[in-house]
């Protein structure tokens, strides 16, 4: 048996980015993984869809082009390249990955990985092709999950134990496939993984939840031509967002229907079957149907209950410092149900890390992890992006609020680049009698690159006026934040054209 000073169970965002922070700090340390090193974000999830959204901004700005007196008459989509750069883009930056955890000293344990007690993880040997050293070639990569079979399939002589005297749970999240009749054994249904891989562009596609996930496929295939219905149970998409800004992010997607309130009750083959909540029913059918109704943490398959670990809300329960109820041991990422942003793991990780080395001198961390103040973009076409309240969430709270919005067409050079008729707008929520910051909320291009700045002065619980005496560089679309901070004062005036 082979002893280490600390044992991660999962490589995704929040697995390597601790396993890399605590091998710095000269601790032994194994990542066990079943499937290639980055998980979900870097393979499946986070940059393969970012890869295809830039694609389709691009088609979609070069469609557009004339407006800014570039002709570009016979331009088109070339589907199987476009999907072959989107593999190199995984492939490249997993080969960096991998080389990067190596150099620092971690060992990667190629297999499934099963928590026995508080020390011991149980690991079942897979066969994973990795390209980490191979020459980047432009080719599918289906490697995901390929070979995995469960502990309990697998032959036990092949197993074998490792110890560590702390360990890190990072399983992650898997799709929910909801219960409607008609899902299983369709061809035209697809989770987000499935749709990562298509062979061509619909002509139609049919989303199956409004979430973060759906939204994002919904504007990419439509900005490619594809004719895409969007069904949602809720009233409004992306429940994160507030809620004037969803009805403004709805009404910039083109070529895309939405469905709100309604809920699907049957699929018959590409015939989806719905009904409102008016009691109205119906159907529509797409050449591919996307389930994107959310994602659940997966705590089966690897002895989470069997060892004693305490299960709330389907997720691992854990402190603000990642620790969870067995001693040793601490959870971070998707598996805890705290959040299920690739940044969120990242912070649950140094969290974690940072407790764990304080542990080793019979210490504390200060370092917690606090969601309110954890940012969020969506990349859709356009952008949006949001930290803290919504204007709802904090009147809920009773907060007595004032809400500041502005255009971005305010900015110079948004309008270059974008037009004057772009979507674009910004909305912040204070505390009237303080003007503390409660939310600020972002809709346009480049909003995902903004708003790191709104998220560190809502942790830093600064008021408006930190806004008003930051200097931003100009022209930029950022300089939006600070002319709204100034239109909420008597002596502002909107003037960074």
């Amino acid at each position: 048996m082979t002893d280490y000073d600390v044992i991660i169970l999962g490589s995704g965002p929040g697995g390597y980015l601790a396993a890399e922070r605590l091998a710095a700090k000269k601790l032994k340390v194994a990542l066990v993984e079943k499937d290639d090193v980055g998980g979900t974000c870097l393979n499946i999830g986070c940059i393969p869809t970012k890869t295809l959204l830039n694609s389709a901004k691009l088609y979609a700005h070069l469609r557009d082009a004339s407006s800014f007196g570039i002709e570009t008459e016979g331009v088109h989509i070339n589907w199987r390249q476009v999907m072959a750069w989107k593999e190199e883009v995984s492939k490249r930056l997993r080969r960096s990955l991998e080389l990067t955890l190596k150099k620092a000293g971690v060992e990667i344990i190629r297999g499934v990985g099963k928590l026995t007690d508080g020390h011991s993880i149980t690991v079942f040997p897979v066969n994973v092709e990795s390209d980490a050293l191979q020459p980047s070639l432009y080719q599918a990569q289906t490697s995901q999950s390929s070979d995995y079979q469960s502990p309990d399939s697998q032959s036990s002589n092949s197993a074998f134990m490792i110890r560590g005297q702390k360990i890190i749970i990072a399983t992650g999240s898997s799709p929910i496939i909801p219960p409607i009749r008609g899902i299983k054994d369709n061809p035209a249904v697809l989770d987000s993984t499935g749709l990562l891989s298509i062979g061509e562009i619909p002509s139609s596609l049919c989303i199956i939840g409004g979430g973060v996930i759906g939204i994002e496929f919904a504007s990419l295939f439509s900005a490619f031509g594809s004719s895409v219905t969007v069904i949602e149970m809720m009233d409004e998409i992306v429940p994160v967002m507030d809620s004037q800004m969803a009805v403004e992010l709805r009404k910039a997607l083109k070529n895309v229907t939405f469905m709100l309130g309604t809920k699907v009750t049957e699929l018959e083959g590409k015939k989806v079957l719905f009904e409102n909540k008016n009691g109205e029913k119906g159907s529509t059918e797409a050449d591919i149907i996307l389930l994107s109704v959310g994602r659940k943490a997966n705590i089966e398959d690897w002895g989470a209950q069997e060892s004693g670990l305490e299960i709330k809300n389907r997720a691992i329960a854990t402190d603000d410092r990642m620790r969870t109820t067995l001693p040793g041991v601490w959870a971070i990422g998707d598996v805890t149900g705290k959040s299920q942003l690739a940044h969120a793991a990242y912070r649950m990780a140094e969290v974690a890390v940072s407790d764990i080395l304080a542990s080793q001198n019979s210490e504390r961390s200060n370092q917690i992890f606090v969601p309110e103040t954890v940012p969020w973009a969506l990349y859709s076409l356009p952008e949006a992006a949001g930290a803290g309240l919504t204007e709802q969430d904090a009147r809920a709270r009773g907060y007595d609020t004032h809400v500041i919005r502005m255009p971005y067409n305010v900015s110079g050079r948004f309008v270059a680049e974008n037009g004057f008729s772009a979507p674009g707008s910004i909305k912040i929520i204070i505390e009237k009698s303080s003007e503390r910051l409660l939310g600020i909320h972002l809709l346009g291009a480049y909003a995902s690159e903004q708003i790191w700045g709104a998220a560190l002065a809502l942790e830093r619980r600064l008021p408006l006026s930190a806004f008003r005496n930051m200097v931003f560089p100009h022209p930029t679309v950022s300089e939006v934040i600070r002319e709204a901070a100034w239109s909420a004062n008597p002596l502002s005036g909107t003037h960074i054209h």
